[in-house]
């Protein structure tokens, strides 16, 4: 049979060349594309074969699986959520996925997503905000100053227009080392003493929490009129951190409604809550802030669609600028039907030239292009 000289690979982004490639591209620039290409794709919404994710559930925490796809491109995102990890000197949230070929099902693109899915977060959340905060907003109460933080208060200076924050955590060292790695940025930062003085006055409160509980972070007594609450922490089953009756005096907006009827903010809420998922938002279906008075929520979980975005952007950016690593991720095999052929120790079929060490970063074939860039 004749052999193919399009080889099967798959361009490799780890942890390391990721950190390379933001350091290159600059964390502002791509917290603003990664925005840009959430909100390209969102609204292509109906293109989108969608689900709510797979969650698996233990007594420490929770994986999960987060697939979607359109005609061209699946994706899937592996995350995990543990709270007490940083005892183990391991990340809440880590996160790898990949992109791959529908005709074919062939991975195109496997890459680190802890990083790249506090960037997406973040920029979720901004892009949220740019619709459903009061304009002008620019004082941002931040709740929870974990690995999130940065991100967010980063995302929200850049896209929105914050200038203060006020800062509040439980654990002092967590504030103290946002602190530190605000410096320099051009914010103005406030360490609270606690929730209600941090929210009091604030035209945006963000809450960023990890603890897996029925929490009440945020009651009703600390709302004021106007203001916009951006719930990132929340997102699987048992875990929230808005008290219901701040739900219950707000305009809420959601990713996709069928994942957050049962991971969000609004699990406390009946099955007939009155929600809007975003995108109709963005695409002029429905209004998003209405009244200078109005208390908005974005029920943030995180969706898979977001991360298929993420990847896209990342993968594009590391296509141009040289970055991440080709790798022959599935066999290759001279005849694709005799999978055991390569476990035998007879001599292969003769092929095209092997590759060179120094031809490692190429981008996949091009017949299986990645998204084209906005």
């Amino acid at each position: 049979m004749t052999r193919s000289t399009s080889l099967p690979t798959t361009l490799y982004l780890s942890a390391p060349e990721m950190i390379r490639l933001v350091r290159r591209q600059g964390l502002t620039a791509c917290i603003a594309g990664v925005a840009e290409r959430i909100r390209h794709e969102f609204l292509r919404w109906n293109e989108f074969d969608k689900s709510a994710r797979l969650a698996c559930h233990s007594e420490l925490g929770v994986i999960e699986l987060m697939p979607i796809a359109d005609a061209s491109q699946f994706a899937f995102k592996y995350v995990n959520g543990h709270p007490g990890n940083h005892r183990r000197g391991l990340p809440t949230v880590m996160a790898f996925g990949m992109l791959a070929d529908v005709q074919t099902g062939m991975p195109r693109l496997l890459s680190e997503l802890t990083l790249t899915t506090a960037i997406r977060t973040a920029a979720m959340s901004a892009l949220a905000a740019r619709s459903l905060a009061r304009p002008g907003s620019r004082r941002m109460a931040l709740i929870g100053n974990g690995a999130q933080a940065e991100f967010q208060a980063l995302a929200f200076r850049d896209l929105v227009g914050v200038e203060v924050l006020s800062l509040y955590d439980t654990d002092p060292a967590a504030t103290a080392k946002l602190v530190a790695n605000l410096a320099g940025q051009g914010l103005r930062l406030e360490v609270c003493a606690g929730t209600a003085e941090a929210v009091r006055g604030a035209d945006i409160v963000t809450t960023a929490t990890a603890d897996k509980s029925h929490a009440a972070i945020l009651t009703p007594d600390m709302i004021e009129p106007g203001m916009h609450l951006n719930a990132v922490g929340g997102d699987c089953p048992g875990k929230t951190e808005l008290h219901r009756g701040v739900l219950g005096l707000s305009s809420v907006f959601v990713e996709y409604e069928p994942q957050s009827r049962i991971e969000g903010e609004i699990q406390q809420m009946p099955a007939d809550f009155a929600v809007t998922e975003f995108w109709q938002v963005l695409a002029g279906r429905r209004p998003g802030r209405r009244s200078p008075s109005e208390v908005t929520v974005f029920d943030s979980v995180g969706f898979a669609l977001e991360d298929f975005a993420a990847l896209a952007f990342m993968g594009e950016r590391a296509a141009a600028l040289g970055f991440g690593e080709v790798i022959e991720l599935m066999p290759d095999a001279a005849d694709p039907k005799d999978l055991f052929g390569l476990l035998a120790s007879r001599p292969r079929p003769a092929g095209p030239a092997p590759r060179q060490a120094g031809a490692a970063r190429r981008m996949p074939p091009a017949r299986t292009k990645l998204p084209a860039p906005m």
